[in-house]
């Protein structure tokens, strides 16, 4: 009766913890340990662990985001949080020291060589020129199939049709397609 209680105590103890260990290492590694690391970074005057720390903090906040964002499909993939643990021991870990790579490698060359990104598209009305390179491109190509006093009087055309529509009471404004 008594010689399989005990035993199978605490192996169920230990398999509760092995199928629960990323819920329980997850806010040590993941919070715990990076706030105490923080705090220790901002005591010292090394630039490399503020580094370290503040690139973490910004990961892990986008890390969270995507969990909100995402939640109800990240429920469906069982080895979320599993795979969530390893990439935080590795951002987290000094021996690794996953964050600063990320930053020297992805965010540091994103600053460096900042892209805009327009998130208000608005189509405009295409035209042939409708980049400074196409113009140059068609001004060069114009020149040497019309010679350049063709060119030049293209120019002194258009010049003549802007001064008479601004005598006209309408503005032109010059990137627009629009007279007013």
């Amino acid at each position: 009766m008594g010689s399989g209680g005990s035993g199978s105590g605490a192996g169920t103890f230990l398999k509760v913890i092995a199928m629960n260990i990323d819920v329980l290492a997850g806010p040590l590694v993941s919070l715990a340990y990076p706030l105490y690391a923080s705090i220790r970074a901002i005591e010292t005057k090394s630039v490399v662990d503020d580094q370290q720390w503040l690139t973490y903090w910004i990961l892990y906040s986008m890390i969270t985001l995507f969990e909100l964002t995402f939640a109800k499909v990240i429920e469906w993939i069982p080895i979320w949080s599993y795979a969530k643990l390893i990439v935080t021991c590795w951002l987290v870990i000094p021996y690794f020291s996953g964050a600063a790579y990320v930053y020297q490698h992805y965010v540091r060359p994103f600053y460096q060589n900042p892209k805009t990104v327009n998130i208000w598209y608005v189509p405009r009305k295409k035209d042939v020129f409708s980049k400074p390179d196409d113009i140059l491109t068609a001004a060069e190509k114009y020149i040497e199939e019309n010679g350049p006093e063709a060119f030049e009087q293209i120019i002194h055309r258009s010049a003549g049709d802007r001064a008479a529509s601004s005598s006209s009471g309408s503005f032109f404004f010059s990137g627009e397609d629009y007279r007013y």
